[in-house]
């Protein structure tokens, strides 16, 4: 007899079930960073931002941040998968940028809800919409990152 094809979960779902094999609730908050993903360039961040930027739709779509302070390894890489499966463009370790419509915005700001009120936790997860003006007027301070670029602020004729 063939077996039933298993139902994929939900990520709430997968969530719960991970608080139920008990996750370890006593992670330090001083995590071990080798661990965590690469991150791209900053050039390629800021690519990934200002084609955001470029292509905000009028109507239903938003810009709008997740950030996060997790500490349990298994939740921030499960938190993590089902951001970039969502369409959020990480920008930093704990900071995603997302161009999104009101349903799905609502809805990762749901699901990130049921998650943090499933275990017992002292983390935070901050769903933050913003606008593309402010995005604009963003100034980020490091190495060989040129401002101009985010803002389109500079004008150059080329002869």
């Amino acid at each position: 007899m063939p077996r039933k094809k298993k139902q994929e979960l939900s990520f709430v779902e997968k969530m719960k079930r991970l608080n139920d094999a008990t996750v370890n609730r006593n992670a330090s908050p001083n995590r071990n960073i080798e661990n965590i993903e690469e991150i791209k360039d900053i050039n390629e961040r800021i690519k990934e931002i200002l084609g955001l930027l470029v292509n905000v739709k009028k109507g239903n779509n938003m810009l709008f941040f997740v950030m996060y302070d997790i500490e349990s390894d298994k939740v921030r890489k499960l938190v993590v998968k089902y951001l970039e499966r969502k369409g959020c463009t990480r920008i930093q370790k704990s900071i995603f940028i997302a161009n999104a419509d009101t349903l799905t915005y609502n809805e990762i700001k749901e699901d990130l809800a049921e998650v943090q009120s499933a275990y017992d936790n002292s983390d935070s997860i901050i769903v933050l919409p913003i606008s593309t003006d402010y995005l604009k007027m963003m100034k980020i301070i490091g190495k060989n990152i040129n401002i101009d670029i985010i803002t389109h602020s500079r004008n150059t004729l080329f002869f």
